[in-house]
């Protein structure tokens, strides 16, 4: 491949190839990118107002977790990468339909030409290209770990961010879609941030020396802006205003001369990407959702909850203005994802992950919200919205309502699927026991399963199925009661009247 011919400077690398391609513009699809477009607004153009926050389906990795955010196609193909080193491309109804590897840790969040090619970055140092297929179409050697997500401009050049190559410098890349490089420029420290791109064709990123770098479409640099601590990466606004947040405890608003417009203090700071919403409201957080007027004054300040922070990396914004957002809990409780209210009141929660949150939530056509989770062991990707009408039904769940510990009960659990499918169970006992997808049984044949607890209480056996199409229906509960075992209770009792006589006449005298 001719990699044509290099101009340099001190600091950057401007290369005019020598063959050339034709342009692959970001396609026009539900979610392309890492916060969804080139300015990084995190809006969405879809409505998510019916969306109760439902589960439609889980995708589960083999090992270990998801810190990617999914990028969706015009097909509703999702694609996101694990820690496990693959970039996964998942069908719109939960299932695998191919995986790719990438040989290390991919962080990246894919990003979808109109053509078709899947772009992301791993930490094996490279960037790749991949063909809607799940083929390898060409890679490119980036001499550093590839965690941020890239962006595709109007034009088809990817831009995307290094942190190397070595240990004193992030270099950010412009490549064209054949893979050469257009140019580079290489920044003071490391490059985690995901570039955005103006209308004005002007690129924003930032750098772990605590700059906001502008560069023209060719590479030179027209400014870059400093700010106090580790920053975010950049979001634009629809009257070309750049907001980045600040770990020094500021969210910026930045002209595009490069001249600061406003600071807006922001609790502790934070380095995540803020999103806009159709009003220009700027929402960012870390400690708490804030909500910004684009003049820098606080609209509200969304509480979420003692001891959790925000750890997606950015918002999501549906066409209603609900704002979607990853937390976790930091005394072990767990990581959530919220729905809020535009006026900053809370619409609904799930507890989704047993640590941290750190993927992004992106938005499909139909409303769907789609998140990622990282556990130690395996990663899952969650779909949120409305159930299909060609699920199952919610199971009939029959048996004992009451019972003895260490004691074994049968159920018997009952669905039947439209279009007379095989269906699987996934029962949940109350007792932290699961049956996790048994089967396949026949639509409508009566499933038989035993369980026994352990210790006292009540509990509350739920259950749900999906059919072979990976279609999963709604949830059926039913309560039973586990009182102490009052045999044994008895048991004691009589063998102290035994043991002691004296106890037995005073009760005598006593019913006397």
């Amino acid at each position: 491949m001719a990699l044509g011919y290099n101009i340099k400077s001190d600091s950057k690398e401007v290369t005019e190839p020598s063959d050339t391609t034709s342009d692959s513009p970001p396609m026009d699809s539900p979610w392309p990118m890492y916060c969804h477009d080139v300015r990084h607004t995190g809006r969405s153009p879809y409505s998510t107002a019916s969306n109760t926050g439902t589960v439609k389906w889980k995708f589960q990795t083999d090992n270990f977790g998801i810190d990617s955010s999914p990028a969706i196609d015009e097909n509703g193909t999702i694609y996101i990468g694990s820690n496990e080193g693959y970039l996964h491309a998942i069908n719109s109804n939960g299932t695998e339909k191919w995986r790719f590897n990438c040989n290390d840790w991919v962080a990246s969040s894919a990003a979808i030409a109109e053509d078709g090619t899947i772009y992301v970055g791993s930490e094996d140092h490279h960037f790749y290209a991949i063909n809607p297929n799940g083929t390898l179409k060409w890679k490119f050697p980036a001499g550093g770990l590839v965690e941020s997500s890239p962006t595709i401009a109007e034009d088809g050049t990817i831009y995307f961010g290094v942190v190397g190559p070595g240990w004193d410098k992030g270099r950010v890349y412009a490549l064209n879609p054949n893979g050469t490089v257009k140019w580079h420029y290489d920044t003071g420290d490391y490059v985690f941030s995901s570039p955005s791109v103006g209308d004005n064709g002007i690129i924003y990123i930032t750098s772990n020396d605590r700059n906001l770098y502008a560069f023209y479409f060719n590479g030179t640099l027209k400014w870059k802006f400093k700010m106090g601590d580790w920053l975010g990466s950049p979001t634009i606004a629809d009257d070309g205003t750049i907001y980045v947040a600040s770990w020094d405890g500021y969210l910026y608003a930045i002209f595009p001369n490069g001249t600061m417009k406003w600071k807006s203090g922001i609790g502790w700071g934070s380095g995540k990407t803020p999103s806009i919403a159709e009003d220009g409201t700027v929402y960012i957080g870390e400690d708490d959702l804030y909500a910004i007027y684009p003049n820098g004054t606080r609209k509200w300040t969304f509480d979420l909850g003692t001891f959790f922070d925000i750890d997606s990396f950015s918002q999501a914004i549906s066409s209603d203005g609900t704002i979607y957002v990853g937390v976790s809990n930091d005394t072990g409780a767990g990581g959530y994802i919220i729905a809020i209210n535009p006026d900053g009141t809370e619409k609904w929660r799930e507890r989704i992950h047993n640590e941290r949150v750190w993927s992004s939530p992106a938005i499909g056509s139909d409303g769907t919200v789609y998140i990622g989770t990282s556990w130690n062991d395996f990663g899952v990707l969650h779909a949120f919205g409305q159930l299909d009408p060609n699920a199952p039904e919610a199971p009939t769940i029959i048996g004992s309502t009451e019972g003895k510990i260490k004691t074994e009960y049968e159920y018997n659990f009952t669905t039947t699927d439209p279009n007379g499918d095989d269906v699987y169970y996934y029962i949940e006992w109350g007792d932290g026991a699961v049956e996790n997808w048994i089967g396949p049984y026949s639509s409508g044949e009566e499933v038989k399963v035993n369980h026994s607890w352990d210790k006292r209480g009540t509990y509350t056996i739920s259950a749900r199925a999906k059919d072979t199409d990976n279609l999963w229906g709604p949830w059926s509960e039913l309560e039973t009661s586990i009182p102490r075992n009052k045999a044994t209770t008895n048991s004691l009792f009589y063998w102290f009247l035994e043991r002691f006589p004296i106890l037995n006449r005073l009760l005598l005298l006593i019913n006397s």
